[in-house]
């Protein structure tokens, strides 16, 4: 799956290019988008990042596009691989700024973990084939009421 952004400069640090702090809540983000429309209606938590190195400097203006498939799917936890690429204002080409693997696990409403289903093709690996694809039934989707605990 690829989702866009554009960076402004209130996503800037000091030295006026990208705040990594930002690039990271992306990261997050996105993976998580992904992951819930892999696993619809799962509650679907952040459990880790493998490993972070900001490697480029991203500076204003540039288009960023977040690529993001599943790499790796436990019982109860998909892992995704996100790599950043960054499209510099003025540039004919876009280049890699970050690269991670973001974690999730699936739990229920007392944060007990709960397993993932297993599917041939995650809606994610689909589309990233194929924009278009016909529509396909989902899984089991845990619900839980909210509370006021």
């Amino acid at each position: 799956m690829n989702t866009y952004t554009t960076v402004r400069s209130e996503h800037l640090n000091h030295h006026n290019y990208l705040f990594g702090g930002q690039m990271l809540f992306w990261v997050d983000e996105y993976a998580w988008l992904t992951a819930a429309r892999d696993f619809p209606g799962f509650r679907l938590v952040t459990r880790g990042m493998e490993r972070i190195s900001f490697e480029k400097s991203v500076i204003n203006g540039s288009i960023l596009r977040f690529h993001i498939l599943p790499h790796h799917q436990g019982d109860s936890s998909i892992q995704y691989q996100v790599d950043v690429f960054a499209d510099s204002p003025g540039e004919s080409r876009e280049i890699l700024v970050f690269s991670n693997k973001v974690t999730f696990v699936s739990v229920d409403c007392n944060g007990n973990k709960i397993s993932l289903p297993r599917k041939g093709r995650l809606r994610s690996q689909i589309e990233d084939v194929d924009p278009y694809p016909d529509e396909s039934g989902g899984g089991q989707p845990a619900s839980c009421e909210d509370r006021d605990e």
